[in-house]
């Protein structure tokens, strides 16, 4: 029976990165790090630097819409 050769797919690299650097930063830190334990922040609170950075601002609203009937 001939010999099958062993192929590393992406799938396997990856797994592997990650357990080397898993590894690595027990050794460096004594402890795996979560990253985890940071709560995104809520869409529904109001935030003005967030609105700010969108562009909406009181004054974009429109107060009067003029509308003009084609020439005939």
């Amino acid at each position: 029976m001939a010999k099958k050769k062993f192929r590393i797919t992406e799938k396997d690299f990856l797994l592997a990165n990650r357990k080397a650097s898993r590894e690595e930063e027990i050794a460096q830190y004594g402890k795996q790090i979560l990253f985890r334990t940071i709560k995104q922040k809520s869409k529904k609170v109001y935030d003005r630097k967030r609105l700010k950075k969108a562009g909406i601002n009181s004054d974009d609203l429109p107060f009067y819409l003029s509308v003009r009937s084609p020439r005939p």
